[in-house]
């Protein structure tokens, strides 16, 4: 009884084995497929952000806006390697599912950062705006202040009494103005030759138009001798 009771359980063992090692047998192809995949992706990813992050740097000067950009589109394509890789495996429910939990994910993150990401695709026209630079006076949310730094996300604005006033980028791309001379906070031009409002004394005309000054004369009244 105990025999047979042996011989069968190890009957199930041995069975069990070779199933095991033929399903491992039939996976290799499989396995082997998933392998090359996934060195051809990464290989191809890999070339493919350097040629995105190359286009970026020539477009954008600021490098934050470029390791942005290239930061999402890395995520955008080991994404969608790993979703090929899990339907090669076999897994395509699974990938499935992943992906559409994945986007109600993503969904929600962008809701609750949508500040954040209102405010970095501002800081991107804002950094790519000839008009807005740092040095120029400008007027944006009732104040007026020099551009100091152009953030990704924020603006950093020097206004009166030396004091730092930091605005989010989508509150200063909504309205701003930009004064017509870059000066003070306040927006004062410099004083130009003549302001000062003394006579001339190079003998032309005087201010008001009334003649001219002859420095070889005297001005106290007195006269010449002969």
């Amino acid at each position: 009884m105990n025999v047979s009771q042996g011989g069968g359980f190890g009957g199930i063992v041995a069975e069990s084995l070779a199933e095991l090692r033929a399903g491992f047998v039939d996976a290799i192809p499989t396995f082997v497929t998933a392998l090359l995949f996934f060195v051809v992706a990464y290989a191809g990813i890999r070339v493919a952000l350097s040629l995105v992050r190359s286009a970026l740097d020539r477009v954008y000067a600021d490098e934050l806006v470029a390791d942005l950009f290239a930061a999402v589109a890395g995520v955008f394509m080991w994404f969608g390697a790993a979703l090929a890789l899990l339907k090669i495996l076999g897994m395509g429910e699974v990938a499935a599912s992943l992906g559409t939990a994945t986007g109600f994910v993503a969904l929600g993150v962008s809701y609750a950062l949508s500040d954040m990401i209102a405010d970095t695709v501002s800081g991107v026209y804002l950094l790519r705006d000839p008009d807005f630079e740092p040095g120029d006076a400008v007027v944006t949310a009732d104040e007026t202040g020099v551009v100091r730094e152009i953030g990704l996300r924020k603006t950093r604005l020097a206004v009166d009494g030396g004091d730092t006033l930091v605005l989010g980028n989508s509150l200063v791309e909504e309205r701003w103005t930009k004064k017509a001379r870059a000066g003070s906070p306040a927006g004062d031009s410099e004083p130009t030759a003549g302001d000062s409002g003394s006579p001339p004394v190079d003998g032309s005309a005087t201010a008001d138009g009334t003649g001219t000054i002859d420095e070889s004369e005297p001005t106290d009244g007195t006269t010449t001798d002969g």
